[in-house]
């Protein structure tokens, strides 16, 4: 089925291309060098702190990059674009303090965020309340399955990820799985929608195990997941608990690196524990350097930003990833990951919105143009949002990475 969905891939890029062109720098009728007038002003609720914090910081980073960019050639109309930031502290009722106060003292057109799914949920009630448009840069699926005309999404929703990475499984002659989650909103959902595929594939769950956020040790459901002998454990974590639960494994069985104890992956070394497999929330450098040699053989299906040959053939995409990270890399020191692209797209799915609209537009006008977004190329995908899909992606836009020798590779189909 992987090869299949290559192949779509391909001909879904060149129908894209012919579309949108390949010009990373399409902005629209507004272009120059200066702005003037009021300012558009959009909020910005981010995990700047708190378990999520290595997500938000590189968030900020990309708003703030293309802020820049888009002033530097016009704003809109003419007018600067502003992004009030605001810290969500990973936590629910801090996102949603932090919401209230940019509606009721900023008076924002459009809120980007939150970080988390949890947060970003805790918030929808008060964008739909003062009529303004949210883009979510969560992942989880309850965020525009639980549709709300106000709330959009950039990330690939879990269950987008959930099919891909069980079809991966199941390719590799995997028969059994343990799950061990955060009990957040990230990791429930993520568990649930694996609960409610995982039969299609012919795949068992023989263990079930949750953690919360901020615990320093998971040897303890670990030594249970052990027990139950499953082939692979498949983790739902986007917080920095994920290396913990990397170096129990790793201790729990005294050997490494990460391998699947069943199938045929060539890739893998006979020796060392079960592979633990995750989810685009983990594609993180802090990952890596907090795991050290346990994350070694770790896989997880994500995005294509982390290596450029990871966009194929598909010019259109390639060329604005491209773009975007040369720019992300020669003003912070470093590429951007998946984080740095879900902020990317979120920020110009909005202004490339306010672009198409005249300029006494309302934030109603915003919503609406927003849900008209069509074959936008971006960083995380093409996305082409409809009054009944919210999320815009699909399988075609992750592919699988493994950790080795501390560095993400692209694990190419058998």
């Amino acid at each position: 089925m992987i090869r299949r969905m290559r192949m779509l891939f391909a001909i879904a890029c060149v129908i894209a291309l012919l579309v949108t062109g390949c010009a990373s720098d399409d902005s629209g009728s507004d272009t120059g060098s200066s702005t003037s007038g009021e300012a558009y002003r959009i909020g910005a609720v981010l995990s700047l702190s708190g378990t999520y914090a290595g997500l938000g910081a590189p968030e900020r980073n990309a708003i703030e990059l293309e802020v820049a960019r888009i002033n530097d050639e016009g704003g809109v109309h003419g007018r600067p674009i502003e992004v009030l930031f605001e810290d969500d502290g990973t936590d629910e009722a801090k996102a949603q303090a932090a919401v209230t106060s940019l509606l009721e003292k900023e008076d924002v057109i459009a809120i980007i965020g939150a970080t988390g799914t949890g947060q970003s949920m805790a918030v929808r009630a008060d964008v739909e309340r003062a009529s303004i448009p949210q883009v979510s840069m969560a992942g989880g699926s309850v965020i525009t399955d639980d549709f709300n005309d106000w709330v959009f999404q950039t990330p690939w929703s879990n269950r987008v990820v959930v099919p891909f990475t069980l079809d991966y499984l199941k390719e590799q002659g995997v028969e059994s799985i343990a799950l061990i989650s955060d009990s957040g909103g990230y990791g429930k959902d993520g568990r649930q929608v694996t609960l409610d595929f995982v039969d299609e594939y012919g795949i068992e769950i023989v263990a079930d195990e949750t953690f919360n956020r901020g615990d320093a040790d998971m040897t303890a459901q670990l030594t249970k997941i052990k027990s139950a002998e499953p082939d692979v454990v498949f983790m739902w974590s986007a917080g920095s608990e994920a290396a913990t639960i990397l170096k129990n494994w790793i201790d729990l069985w005294g050997a490494g690196p990460l391998r699947f104890k069943s199938g045929g992956n060539a890739n893998q070394s006979a020796a060392g524990a079960p592979l633990i497999i995750g989810a685009p929330g983990n594609a993180r450098v802090e990952l890596a350097e907090g795991a050290g040699d346990a994350a070694e053989g770790f896989e997880f299906a994500a995005g294509k930003i982390l290596l450029l040959e990871a966009y194929g053939d598909c010019v259109g995409e390639r060329g604005v990833a491209s773009d975007f990270i040369d720019r992300y890399t020669a003003e912070y020191g470093e590429g951007p990951d998946i984080f740095a692209g879900h902020a990317y797209d979120a920020i110009n799915i909005v202004v490339e919105a306010m672009r198409r609209l005249p300029e006494d537009f309302t934030s109603s006008d915003l919503r609406d143009e927003i849900e008209n977004t069509a074959d936008l190329v971006g960083v995380g995908g093409t996305f082409t949002y409809a009054a009944d899909d919210h999320n815009g992606l699909s399988e075609e836009d992750i592919v699988m990475y493994r950790i080795s020798d501390g560095v993400w590779t692209l694990v190419e189909g058998d």
